[in-house]
Order: C-alpha cells, then structure tokens, then sequence
C-alpha cells in the first residue's frame, strides 16, 4: 500500500508487473501473489486475469462485510459490537441531521414523506419494516452525497434486520417504530434542526433495547 501511495498511484491506474513489484519490494513471487490476495480482498488491489493488476475504485465492500460479521457475531453473545455500531450511527445521523436538512429539497423532502407512508401502511399489517426503515434513514442523509456514510449505514441496517428477523417485532412496537419517523420526519419538514436531532437520538434508544432483548435470551 505504501508503494501504490509512494509512487502517486490513482485509482485505476495499472500496478507494476509481477517482476517489478518483486524487485521493489525485495520478495519472492509466491509472497507477493499471497500479499495480492490479501489486497484484492480489502478492495485495495484489483486483479483482472488476462490485463492485470490495478489500484481498485473506490469500494467500501471488505469494509461493509467485515463490520457486519462482527456485529451480527456479537448478537450470539453480549451484542457489544452491534450496540457500539448503534453508538456510531445515533452520533453520525443526530450529528449530521442539521446539515442535510439545509442541503434538502422539497422533493427529497416528498420521497421521504412517502417512506413514512409506507411505513405507516407496513405496520398496520403486521409486517417488518426494517427494509423501509433503511431507506428513510438513506433519503435523510442523500442530500450530503457521502458515499461512506452510506455504507456504514447499510452495515447497521444488515445487522438491524438479522434483529428483526431473529427476535420479531410485536405490532405496538411497529406502529411505536413507525410513529416515531413521522415525528422525525414532521421535525424536518418544519426545518427544526434541533428537534429532528433530538427525535433521532430517541429513535435509537428502541434499536438499544432490541438488542438488549434478543441477547438475553
């Protein structure tokens, strides 16, 4: 990695040959193509068989996968890696609410107003909601065009939705779920920067207790 950053590399640029790269870093063939594994799973290398090596494009996916493992993993035990994802995330949305709401158009603001409908007609059917709840957190935060929050948020939601599907999720607690994101989303749609803040904060204590619920069992 301190190679690619040493010689200005950008992504998509094409690595040296297999000789080079071993001349450079003073190593065999066979430690190097082990060491290209190794990249090529974190999304830093990318191989293509037949044209050769590149600095991959940007891609959050080894990042995703490996924080989603640990989160779902620690739902068997004490839920400590996913109740530190729901710290990360309550400080990230309730920190940047503010910011997204000056960037947001009356059309994010009518998508987003139909998720909650969605959501609303979801809950009174007794079905689970953690696909719409996804994306009415995403539409939230689209108007900052932040490709890693994004991912991170889709690294919360895929270890939420194991909760949803491992634990259930009563009807009261569907409607007390949906009735808190119309609340959210009447806060901005109001332009109330503080209590849309203050509404998502309270919206994650409920996520805290689900997890507290299903690993006491």
């Amino acid at each position: 990695m301190d190679l690619i950053l040493d010689s200005k590399l950008q992504a998509g640029s094409p690595l040296p040959t297999e000789a080079e790269l071993c001349s450079a870093l003073g190593v065999g063939r066979n430690t190097l193509r082990e060491s290209l594994k190794v990249l090529q799973a974190l999304g830093v290398v990318e191989i293509r068989h037949g044209y050769g090596m590149f600095v991959a494009p940007t891609n959050f996916d080894a990042l995703t996968a490996g924080l989603s493992f640990r989160g779902r993993l620690s739902l068997r035990q004490q839920g400590k890696e996913a109740l530190e994802l729901v710290d990360v995330r309550q400080t990230l949305e309730s920190g940047l609410i503010g910011q997204a709401m000056t960037l947001m158009t009356p059309e994010h603001l009518a998508a987003i107003e139909a998720t909650v409908e969605e959501m609303e007609s979801l809950a009174d059917q007794g079905q689970a909601l953690a696909a719409v709840d996804s994306e009415f957190h995403r539409q939230l935060f689209e108007p900052l065009g932040n490709e890693l929050l994004t991912h991170l948020m889709s690294v919360f939601w895929d270890v939420y939705s194991r909760i949803h599907a491992e634990a259930g999720m009563k009807a009261a607690s569907l409607h007390a779920t949906a009735h808190m994101h119309r609340e959210i989303f009447e806060a901005v749609r109001v332009g109330d920067k503080a209590l849309a803040s203050e509404r998502i904060n309270s919206h994650f204590d409920g996520i805290r207790e689900a997890i507290a619920e299903l690993v006491s069992r």
